[in-house]
């Protein structure tokens, strides 16, 4: 098993969850690939998409229902800095995992984050579990809470 893997299975595990991610035969990178092999509609799927501050260099999260778009001015409103896209490196580095497999949970370092009102329209959702190929279910409000994420309007 993966080390990234693992952190989200403990991550779970930590919070008194009973969920095991899934292994899907195929690539989960995208989230078109994520709602395919889910059987989930693409709003289903949290996308986990990090921007890095411009003046502080601090990562920003924002879980993103699957065929949203993070705008750019409302990310940045929130943050209280312009941001850009984060590079891989410093996704690997502060969060532990490669683009791709990018868990909403388990990081090595705490980040801001925030959750898209449009994730909460569902019983349950599909985020990654650190490899590009592994999945899990869970409800938008355990997610919510378990991340610490502000609830806001941050897509176009």
């Amino acid at each position: 098993m993966s080390k990234s893997l693992a952190r989200v299975i403990a991550a779970l595990n930590t919070a008194g969850l009973d969920i095991a991610p899934l292994e899907m035969p195929q690539e989960t990178r995208t989230a078109q690939q994520a709602a395919t092999a889910a059987g989930v509609t693409l709003d289903q799927i949290v996308k986990s998409i990090l921007f890095a501050g411009e003046q502080s260099g601090r990562l920003f999260l924002f879980l993103t229902a699957g065929g949203n778009q993070v705008d750019p001015a409302l990310a940045t409103a929130l943050a209280g800095e312009p941001l850009q896209r984060a590079d891989a490196t410093a996704i690997r580095r502060i969060t532990g995992f490669a683009i791709g497999g990018v868990a909403p949970l388990g990081h090595l370092s705490p980040l801001p984050t925030w959750v898209d009102p449009r994730l909460m329209a569902f019983r349950v959702v599909w985020a990654a579990a650190g490899t590009p190929r592994h999945i899990f279910p869970i409800a938008p409000e355990t997610l919510h809470r378990l991340t610490g994420a502000t609830l806001a309007p941050f897509t176009a």
